[in-house]
């Protein structure tokens, strides 16, 4: 009985006497984004991994060093604290989000412990996965519905797709718009893509951040009612082809008013659909509940939104059916469950958005396993042969996701050894040739906390 007790148990650590000694960082392209990965070590041996959404905000981690050098990582909650006021809406918490992660990741290597057990137990012993299915290129509803049908080959019972503006690009007559502003706002990629100098790369860039940065009510584009016919037989010519059986949520609309939101929502109604997500900007509580009131087709959006008091006004104004959070911009394992437990005293169900590694899926599995009105949790990275290889010692032999399910893992943490730097020396961003460079010159940065004053 003793051995049984004991199995688990870390009993060359100490728990009280644990130190964060070291915080470093490897970025990595395409799997399926750009990726930054990091770890926190310990005084102990005990390392924990996490990671932080888009490159850029490697920065934001990275400031946090100084902050957390010498803590005890088992102190998760005193120290998300801390640091929560360094994170932001859209994508600016992860580096918050990354720490948080990894801190509970040393906690339960610590205890011996699989993470779940310390948000109070899990619910479900496997996580149901969605697949977000891209098809590049132009493209039939036809092709999108046989794209779909083989991830249903593949085991996975529920599915999400794109609709909206970029089905449209191309074709006249499809979308009303200032002349020469969609032209220009698509031209703009091509315009990177082709750029000779660094700082003509970066113009264009520029360039185009300003047109994807104007809300959608902003825009002045609007569907003709041929495009509704369009994106209409779209959906038809998919259901054609994969049946009603399977769950479909619809993503990417572009940048459309929530007038045009809801003439789109009523034309597909029939073809049940799971969701319609991120139809507008989810700042926007007035045009949502609007939106929600005009159609019955489930409303969802959460992906870009930081901490659980970002999602209330959502949820009190009974705006959203669904809400959808991601591990890397809400706040992290805890706080992802916070917002999970808000949203069911509102009777609305939770999906967790995750195109990222292994260690993010595996911080969402303790996540939501411990979350009771849990849905659906996406996986994006079935075309990237090599994702579950970026870690070593994962709870399961073989694929990650089986049959569009993860299994809830009993190892202690999030249940990894490490990350694999031979996969990961092989993804390298060029613009970060160093794996696990040094940080010290964080050590020591500080800076005025909110409250300062």
């Amino acid at each position: 009985m003793e051995e049984i007790l004991q199995g688990n148990f870390n009993r060359c650590s100490s728990p009280s006497d644990l130190r964060i000694t070291d915080i470093r960082f490897t970025d990595i392209v395409g799997a399926p984004m750009h990726c930054t990965l990091l770890k926190i070590y310990t005084n102990q041996g005990i390392v924990g991994l996490g990671e932080v959404r888009d490159g850029a905000n490697r920065l934001y981690a990275e400031m946090l060093k100084s902050r957390l050098i010498g803590e005890n990582p088992c102190d998760v909650e005193r120290l998300f604290r801390r640091i929560k006021q360094f994170g932001g809406v859209s994508r600016q918490a992860g580096g918050v989000c990354g720490i948080e992660i990894a801190l509970w990741d040393i906690a339960g290597k610590a205890y011996g412990v699989p993470i779940y057990q310390m948000l109070g137990g899990k619910y479900r012993d496997s996580v149901r996965c969605y697949c977000d299915t891209d098809v590049s290129g132009k493209h039939t509803g036809t092709d999108m519905g046989n794209a779909l049908k083989a991830r249903m080959e593949k085991g996975f019972t529920f599915m999400k797709m794109d609709l909206g503006l970029g089905e449209l690009f191309g074709e006249p007559d499809t979308i009303c718009a200032p002349l020469g502003f969609v032209e220009e706002m698509n031209a703009s990629r091509d315009k990177i893509r082709n750029a000779k100098t660094p700082e003509e790369k970066r113009w264009y860039q520029n360039r185009m951040y300003d047109y994807y940065n104007i809300p959608h009510p902003f825009t002045g584009i609007h569907v003709t009612e041929k495009g509704f016919d369009m994106l209409e037989q779209y959906v038809h010519d998919v259901r054609e082809v994969v049946g009603y059986e399977v769950p479909i949520a619809i993503d990417h609309f572009g940048h459309i008013c929530v007038e045009d939101c809801i003439k789109l929502c009523r034309r597909i109604e029939k073809y049940n659909i799971a969701w319609a997500e991120d139809m507008i900007p989810w700042q926007y509580t007035d045009q949502y509940k609007r939106l929600s009131d005009a159609t019955t087709v489930p409303i969802c959006t959460g992906e870009d939104i930081y901490l659980a008091d970002g999602f209330k006004d959502l949820l009190e104004k009974r705006a959203v059916s669904v809400i959808h959070p991601d591990i890397l911009s809400s706040g992290g394992i805890a706080e992802n469950k916070r917002i999970g437990d808000l949203a069911q005293e509102h009777g609305v169900a939770m999906a967790v958005h995750m195109a990222e590694t292994p260690v993010s899926a595996y911080a969402c599995v303790h996540s939501v396993a411990a979350t009771e009105n849990f849905y659906v949790l996406e996986n994006h990275s079935v075309d990237v042969p090599w994702w579950d290889d970026i870690v070593i010692g994962a709870p399961v032999e073989g694929k990650i996701v089986d049959h569009g399910f993860i299994k809830v893992p009993d190892k202690p943490g999030l249940g990894i050894d490490d990350w694999n730097d031979e996969v990961i020396a092989e993804h390298l961003d060029p613009d970060y040739p160093v794996m696990w460079e040094e940080t010290s010159r964080w050590d020591t940065w500080k800076s005025n906390d909110r409250l300062w004053s």
